[in-house]
Formats: structure tokens, C-alpha cells, sequence
């Protein structure tokens, strides 16, 4: 007998108390060994429309729903009895008349019964629109039932509009959506072929998406593993598109917080090292932090035991290049700290008879150009393009400027110091012209935050041609590095960059409102355009909460209600983050979680395994993570823009980088949460807020 696990019974159980799925837990493990045990207490699931749901016993309240043949059991559902017994009499399993896909397919009279009407946002709207437009009342209706949309929905999507696309999503084959949002979005999806009529419904591609096969109890054992995961490395037919293809030369693909661009680097990670024995894949970004939750999420995608895992390397780029220095070079580079390189340049800026300049200057020169463009010589000092630098140089005090650089690298060199971005042009030089490459591909997350010194690095450790270089990110969430060219880097994605438009991780008023905070459109230094307009959430949820109070106690209060309240909901205490912009306001947080009655742990030592502890960390530290809640705190003005930041800006282009990477960080704060989102300060609060609650673009 053929024993199957639907994705719909994976989620409900991820909705239930702690002690409630281990108890479900037992059961499966208990139908799997007998279907039809009499411990089990099986009941026909009399008003369904579907004679074959019945429920199994957990305990006196939670009920497991499943669907049984003479050859086959489905788990297709968990709940509390009355739920499950509702849930059951919603849905019926049925083969599509189309395409021949095995569907869960929810009555629709009693889903839109169940829609009720909609709720009032708590916060003003962002603008006076028109009446929304129905964006699939000209399609026909055999085109709909060949995207798989099951044939007593038609109607209700032909009338559907803009806004209410949302409500489809709870009802509707995750095929069917697909199709929806590519069309809502300006797509054009492709038409699924049919399959034979006497293929297995089951066997469909489709099907395989929510129905999984378990073979044994270890599988079973890891399908029930991560419910509240699975979203997470979840790939739908856009993105697998992207996933799949092959590319001339470097690649990107680019999307707002949300689309999924994390997903389809892990997806094409996993497919680049599946395509040759001799495969070595590097999957990186930027920060040690983004490493490990990089590594996490591989894990939920690929087991150990396949023979794929070896093959791919999760690393971020500096220490990588740290490994390939001492493997390549026989050296390990000592890194000169911050301090080291304030120390140098105040050195040669201090020699008698120099110019003087500003440290904040001088800091910013070294940084931005010299040491990021890895100046050694008079004349590439002199002809350097000095992008995004307004002070204007002329010959003599570009000549003195080159001066002073040489004498403070003169100083790191003599006590044998380097820096990372001199370590990783010391590996980029090795590689360069070698005929063996360390890696056959390069897979990088959060490409955005990449220097000039890493994406040369990256372009020199594979070999130049097909599928090469990979790169995932978003402009919008830039925090760490300013624009560059990546043309002059030899780095051209022209004609290979795609861009995402489907948020499967916020909903639509956590990014509706977060998208306030950054212009309608976003351009690179080449040229190339990413616009916020277009995308589309696929959930709905509550309106954010903002709150500006006049004490820091009575935010603490109003945070700590907050977080009691989601816990009390049913949302673990490890879903939950509390982020603010430094760690000056800690304390804040701190005080915030400890009058929820709950316990913190820093992402600095957040742990793999979740501990009943709410996350706490900074801004830039929760980049690339995810949560279901997440309360951005000490939102106050001259914390966030940082008044330090603002105050050591060396020139206009720095005032200008630092307000823009400050927005990025709010922005990206934001929508590290799914579900929901409280956004809190002192009065006035921070002038970005302004923006989220008022509807202005910059």
C-alpha cells in the first residue's frame, strides 16, 4: 500500500502546540505501520463530498484527517475535531480534467462563505486608487482549465481583481496560483502538457508538488521534520525555470525582500552539482552569518546522503579566499582590524609639510578606491575612475593624496599587515591565469553586498563560459558596499538577468508598506533597472503596526503586549525577532522581551536548533534571515538615519550613500517577518517612517 503525505497536513501540523504534534507524530508513525489499526478509531467523514475522508484518533480534541483506497493511505490534514471535521467537508481529491494532476480541491461555495468581509487596515492608505482591474475576466475559460485551475473555480477567477487575488491563494493548486500571479504580474506562463489518460494522477509533476511518497519511517521522520521550514526552500515554476536554464556566461537574477532569490540559489546550487560527478560548486555570500543560515537551509533541501552534497561548498567569499591564500600561496594573511588601517593612514597623514586632509576623508578615499580598486602605482591612482566621489581632486592633490596612500600601505606592509581586500587580490592573481580552477561554479547570495575585490575574485576561481557565475540579489537591500560597476569588473549579465515578482514570504501589507521606503525604481551603476511596482504578495495578513510613544517604558510596554499576544496566538517564541539599529538600543529590546515573560537569544549565538527563545539582534545582522513576527524597535530620530553616520560623512556622495544604505536597512528590518510586523520609536521617530505612513516615494 502506497502511503503519501500532503504539504497541506505538513502545514497544519506546524500550526499546533508543541505537545500536540508530538502526539500527531505518534499516530503517523502508528497509520504508516497499520492503516487500519483498531487503535486508530477511523471514522467516514459523513458530509464530505469525497467518501474517502476519514479521521484518525490522536487524543480526545486532534483529529488526522486521510484519505484512504484499497492502495493507497493520504495524510491529508491535522486539527482539533471540529476543525478537521469542517476541513474534510470543504475538500475533495480529484483528478483534473486538463492536465491530469492529482488535486485538493476546496469547494468553492463554503470558501467564499468562509471569506467574510474585509478588514480595516489600522493604518491610513497609502493612496486614492482607482477601482481595481480584473485581470483575468478576458481570459476564457478552456485557457484557465488549462493553466489547472479546477473547473468550479473558473468563474470566481474570471471575477476576480487585483486586491482579491489574495483570497485565492488559501483556495486554489499551488499550479493554478503559479499560473494567476505570472498572469497578474504581466506574464506568460506556459501551458502545462496534458498528461495521457491512463497515467497515474499521482505520478503528475503537479501532483508530486503537495503529494509526497514516503517509503519509510526515516522518510517519514523528515517530511515531518520542518513544517514551518518548508516554505522556506520552496521552488515554484518561475524560479525553476531560472534554476534550470543554462546560461552562455554570468547570470543574475533579481527581486524584491520576499521573491525568493535565496531559493533559487540554493535550488541551482544543488542542480549545478547534480549535473557532473566531478562538479565542485561554490555556494557564498558575503557575511559569516549569511554562511550559516545558508548551510541551514541546504540542509532542509538535500540530505547528506546524497551524493550532490559533497560536491557544493557553503563558504562566505573573504573567508574563502582566506582558505585558497593559504592552500594556493602557503601563507596565512594577517589581517590588519580597522584600527590598524585609522592608525596607518593617520601615520602618513601626520609626515611634516603633508596637506591635510580629514581622516573621515581620507577613510572613505582608502576605502572606496584605493584599497577597494587595489591601487599600487602613481598613474592607477591618477586615472582611476573615482565613482560616486563628488569632491573634485586636482592633479596636485591627487599627486599629495598618492603620496599619503603609499606611505600608509608602506606602514601595514612593514608590520605585516594586509588587508582583506589586498588578501583576496592576492588570490584573485593566483587564479587568474591558471588553468585549474578551484571551483566549477559559483552560486552567490546577496550579490549586492559584494565588493569590487570579491566579484574579481569570484570571476577568477571558476572558468569563464557556461554556467560559470550565478548571482542572486536585490538592490533595494544594498547595505554594505557601495554601487559599482560590474562591467568594468568583466562581469556582463546583460541578456542573462531576470527579476522575480512573486513574494512568498510577505504578505502583502508588510511589503506594500516596506516598499514605501525605497524609490519606485532602482538602477545600478550599469544600467539596469529594478522596479517595486508589479510584484505581487500571494497572502494577505494584518496592516503593520506603528507606534510612536513619548517614554522608552511605555514602547517596551507596548512591544512586550505585542509579543505576549503572538504567543499566546501560537507563534513560538522562536519566530519572533526583535530588531533595532545598533546595539546601543539592546537594552530596549531586552526590556521588551522580558515583559512578553519570554527569553532572548542573540543572533550573534542564535543556535541551529530552535530553543523557545525570542531572536534579538541588529539591523544588518538579521540580513537574510526570516521570522514570522518581527518588532523593529528604538525607531527614533538620529538613530535611524544613525546621527553618527550622518555627522562623519566625508562629502556629499558619503551623505548621499549613507542615507540610502540607512533606508535599505529599515527596509530590510522590515521584511525579515512573513506574517507580521510592529514598527515602534520615541516621537518624533525617524523621518523614513514618515514615508511608510504617509505614502511618499523619494
Amino acid at each position: 500500500m502506497e502511503f503519501r503525505i500532503a504539504d497541506t497536513f505538513t502545514a497544519s501540523l506546524g500550526r499546533l502546540a508543541a505537545a500536540e504534534q508530538r502526539a500527531a507524530k505518534t499516530t503517523v508513525y502508528d497509520i504508516q505501520v497499520d492503516p487500519s489499526a483498531h487503535g486508530l478509531r477511523l471514522h467516514r467523514v459523513d458530509q464530505s463530498k469525497d467518501a474517502n475522508f476519514w479521521t484518525a484518533r490522536v487524543n480526545d480534541d486532534i483529529r488526522i484527517v486521510l484519505h484512504r483506497t484499497q492502495t493507497s493511505v493520504l495524510l491529508c490534514y491535522v486539527g482539533h475535531h471540529d476543525d478537521a471535521y469542517a476541513w474534510a467537508e470543504r475538500r475533495r481529491i480529484e483528478t483534473h480534467p486538463h492536465t491530469g494532476a492529482a488535486q485538493l480541491v476546496e469547494l468553492v461555495v463554503r470558501a467564499e462563505q468562509a471569506s467574510g468581509p474585509p478588514r480595516a487596515p489600522s493604518l491610513p492608505e497609502v493612496q486614492q486608487r482607482p477601482a481595481p482591474r480584473k485581470p483575468f475576466m478576458a481570459i476564457v475559460a478552456d485557457q484557465l482549465l488549462a493553466y489547472g485551475i479546477p473547473p468550479d473555480w473558473i468563474a470566481t477567477v474570471q471575477a476576480a481583481d487585483e486586491e482579491s487575488v489574495f483570497d485565492l491563494v488559501a483556495h486554489l493548486p499551488a499550479e493554478a496560483m503559479d499560473a494567476l500571479l505570472e498572469l497578474a504580474t504581466g506574464g506568460r506562463p506556459a501551458l502545462p502538457v496534458p498528461a495521457p489518460p491512463d497515467a497515474d494522477p499521482f505520478a503528475h509533476p503537479d501532483a508530486q508538488r503537495r503529494f509526497r511518497v514516503v517509503a519509510n519511517l526515516d522518510e517519514l521522520k523528515q517530511a515531518l521534520e520542518y513544517p514551518w521550514e518548508k516554505w522556506a526552500v520552496f521552488l515554484h515554476p518561475a524560479q525553476r525555470e531560472l534554476v534550470e536554464r543554462r546560461f552562455g556566461g554570468p547570470a543574475r537574477v533579481t527581486g524584491s525582500a520576499g521573491t525568493g532569490k535565496t531559493v533559487v540559489a540554493l535550488h541551482r546550487a544543488v542542480h549545478l552539482a547534480r549535473q557532473s560527478p566531478d562538479a565542485r560548486v561554490l555556494l557564498a555570500t558575503f557575511s559569516k552569518s549569511l554562511r550559516q543560515a545558508l548551510k541551514i537551509k541546504l540542509g532542509h533541501l538535500i540530505g547528506p546522503a546524497d551524493p550532490a552534497a559533497a560536491r557544493i561548498t557553503v563558504a562566505y567569499v573573504d573567508g574563502i579566499a582566506h582558505q585558497l591564500h593559504e592552500q594556493a600561496l602557503g601563507v596565512v594573511p594577517n589581517i590588519a582590524m580597522p584600527a590598524q588601517i585609522d592608525a596607518a593612514l593617520k601615520a602618513a597623514a601626520e609626515e611634516p609639510g603633508e596637506r591635510r586632509f580629514t581622516q573621515r576623508f581620507l577613510a572613505a578615499e582608502w576605502r572606496q578606491v584605493v584599497d577597494a580598486w587595489q591601487l599600487r602605482s602613481w598613474e592607477a591612482y591618477r586615472d582611476v575612475t573615482r565613482l560616486g566621489r563628488k569632491t573634485r581632486i586636482g592633479g596636485s592633490q591627487r599627486e599629495a593624496l598618492w603620496g599619503l596612500f603609499q606611505r600608509a600601505q608602506a606602514y601595514l606592509h612593514a608590520r605585516n599587515l594586509v588587508t582583506w581586500a589586498e588578501t583576496v587580490a592576492r588570490v584573485t592573481d593566483h587564479y587568474s591565469g591558471a588553468a585549474a580552477k578551484p571551483f566549477t561554479h559559483a552560486v552567490i547570495d546577496e550579490a549586492q553586498d559584494i565588493s569590487i575585490p570579491q566579484l574579481r575574485l569570484l570571476a577568477a576561481i571558476v572558468p569563464a563560459g557556461v554556467d560559470s557565475l550565478f548571482f542572486a540579489g536585490d538592490i533595494g537591500q544594498r547595505i554594505f558596499q557601495p554601487p559599482f560597476s560590474w562591467l568594468s569588473q568583466g562581469v556582463d549579465v546583460r541578456g542573462r538577468s531576470s527579476s522575480l515578482k512573486v513574494n512568498y514570504r510577505t504578505s502583502h501589507q508588510i511589503r506594500r508598506r516596506a516598499d514605501l521606503l525605497l524609490p519606485a525604481h532602482v538602477r545600478d551603476v550599469d544600467g539596469y533597472e529594478e522596479g517595486r511596482r508589479g510584484t505581487i504578495s500571494v497572502f494577505d495578513g494584518p496592516e503593520p503596526d506603528v507606534g510612536l510613544f513619548g517614554t522608552v517604558e511605555d514602547e517596551v510596554a507596548f512591544v512586550g503586549a505585542w509579543i505576549g499576544g503572538l504567543v499566546t496566538d501560537g507563534t513560538a517564541p522562536h519566530e519572533i525577532a526583535v530588531l533595532v539599529r545598533s546595539t546601543d538600543q539592546f537594552d530596549r529590546a531586552k526590556a521588551a522581551i522580558k515583559a512578553a515573560g519570554q527569553k532572548w537569544v542573540s543572533l550573534y549565538e542564535r543556535p541551529e536548533v530552535p530553543d523557545g527563545r525570542v531572536v534579538v539582534g541588529t539591523m544588518d545582522l538579521a540580513k537574510g534571515m526570516e521570522f514570522r513576527a518581527v518588532a523593529v524597535m528604538a525607531c527614533d530620530d538620529e538613530v535611524i538615519p544613525l546621527q553618527s553616520r550622518i555627522e562623519s560623512a566625508a562629502e556629499e556622495s558619503d551623505l548621499d550613500e549613507a542615507f540610502d544604505s540607512e533606508r535599505h536597512l529599515l527596509y530590510v528590518a522590515c521584511t525579515r517577518a512573513r506574517d507580521r510586523v510592529a514598527i515602534t520609536g520615541l516621537e518624533p521617530g525617524s523621518e523614513f517612517l514618515a514615508d511608510m505612513l504617509e505614502g511618499r516615494r523619494a
